[in-house]
């Protein structure tokens, strides 16, 4: 299986090293004060700059105005944005077309009503992130381990552009997630962990191995 993988959530530099040599393709840095994987602006710039040539450097933000992507676009080297909040198509075009990086628009699915929005993200962003839909009243919108029902996507006609599968994904069924879907991607944070926010380099090799 040739699959691209997305390890998120980062906030030391052994975790960028691990990515790296895990053979990972994307490093994810979390710009949320409610996570327990946020980082601030300093922090981000440091690990960005560990990660090696090849391995796409990603932030991801909620719904965060421009006063907030200036700072970070303006500190932290950057090859994509991904927007995780509430963010409608005009706002993705604007974001996109205001800092010139490739952005990613997560959608939030837990049944198949959820499906139909993702064409509306799909003519505005340059990727998709399909992910499990919060609880209601849960204070993040990624990042809590949970999965949605795979068959949602299964044998379905697929979306013009890249995406990627996210969502209570781990080590023992990212395998089983990505033949089920279709995924040519995947996208992990809590499932590598040994603790909130700490990620774990055995668990991100196992990830990353479990695709190969």
């Amino acid at each position: 299986m040739d699959i691209r993988v997305k390890i998120c959530g980062l906030t030391r530099p052994e975790d960028v090293a691990a990515v790296a040599a895990a053979g990972a393709q994307y490093a994810g840095f979390v710009f949320f004060e409610k996570s327990p994987r946020n980082v601030n602006i300093e922090t981000a710039r440091a690990l960005a700059l560990e990660a090696p040539v090849g391995l796409a450097k990603v932030a991801l933000v909620v719904d965060a105005d421009d006063a907030e992507l200036d700072a970070i676009v303006g500190a932290v080297p950057l090859d994509m944005l991904q927007l995780h909040g509430h963010e409608c198509p005009e706002r993705v075009s604007e974001v996109r077309a205001r800092y010139g990086l490739p952005v990613m628009k997560a959608v939030g699915v837990a049944d198949v009503e959820d499906m139909a929005q993702i064409a509306l993200y799909e003519e505005v962003a340059d990727q998709l992130l399909i992910d499990a839909k919060p609880p209601k009243g849960a204070d993040l919108p990624g990042g809590n381990g949970l999965s949605f029902d795979w068959r949602l996507l299964s044998g379905r006609k697929y979306w013009r552009k890249p995406w990627m599968l996210a969502g209570g994904l781990t080590p023992q069924n990212v395998r089983q997630a990505a033949q089920m879907t279709g995924a040519r991607q995947v996208d992990v944070s809590s499932g590598v962990e040994a603790g909130a926010g700490v990620k774990d380099a055995r668990r991100i090799a196992e990830f990353v191995a479990a695709l190969r």
